[in-house]
């Protein structure tokens, strides 16, 4: 009961900080023309496709995903664009206005899930990803939680995805990073993959002014310059 009690508080606690952060002024600075953004994204773009054909496959037609909070859906639209059929994807989000948003700009067939993703049924999905999830639940416990239900509604052989941060943001505090050592003693996966990406947003931002190519060479030199990763990890047959 106390558990129950304690992730409900949570829930609340994120849903409170993601209505204060969507539509305000610092949404500004991740606007999709901004130099910088689209250059972390061109990153992004590259490192996601590199990893997801390497482990999943090449040919997503046939993939079961399911994207846990997955907001206005931009995952499973990219997934779309590659290939992956709509009815064997399904997002879920805890907030209901993040949905509404979602479903007008998907493709139709896609399954929405408002809720946890305890509803989920097991062994349901060939890849389960949580995009900037984990660093925005602040208990451990809850995280651990959340993993373990990630774990259950994978397939056999089928791959966990986590794109997140690497560092701690001293003027958000309602983010805390997350670790390769946490990643491996959530998921007893197979083999994992891990790969760091994107220049930390102050960086970023400094250097939007010069030519695109400046940022990539620093990503790639300077690799503690990296705020954020990609991690997956497969599941034993």
């Amino acid at each position: 009961m106390d558990a129950q009690l304690d992730e409900q508080a949570e829930q609340e606690r994120l849903a409170r900080v993601y209505r204060g952060w969507h539509g305000g002024a610092a949404l500004a600075r991740y606007a999709w023309h901004r130099p910088e953004i689209v250059v972390q994204d061109a990153m992004y773009t590259r490192s996601l496709s590199r990893m997801l054909a390497a482990t999943v496959g090449t040919d997503l037609g046939r993939a079961t995903v399911i994207d846990v909070g997955c907001g206005t859906g931009g995952f499973l639209r990219q997934l779309i664009d590659w290939g992956a059929t709509p009815a064997n994807l399904t997002g879920t989000e805890l907030q209901q206005d993040r949905l509404d948003l979602a479903v007008p700009r998907t493709a139709p067939g896609v399954h929405w899930h408002c809720g946890s993703l305890s509803a989920l049924p097991s062994a349901s999905a060939d890849l389960v990803s949580a995009q900037t999830v984990l660093s925005s639940i602040l208990d451990p416990d809850i995280r651990q939680r959340l993993a373990a239900d990630m774990w259950r509604v994978l397939k056999p052989g089928g791959w966990c995805l986590v794109f997140d941060f690497r560092y701690n943001n001293p003027r958000n505090p309602h983010v805390r990073k997350v670790t390769r050592a946490e990643l491996d003693g959530f998921w007893p996966g197979r083999q994992q993959q891990y790969e760091t990406l994107l220049l930390a947003p102050p960086v970023g931002r400094a250097l939007a002014a010069l030519p695109a190519l400046v940022s990539e060479i620093l990503a790639a030199l300077a690799p503690p310059l990296r705020s954020h990763f990609l991690y997956m990890t497969q599941k034993e047959y």
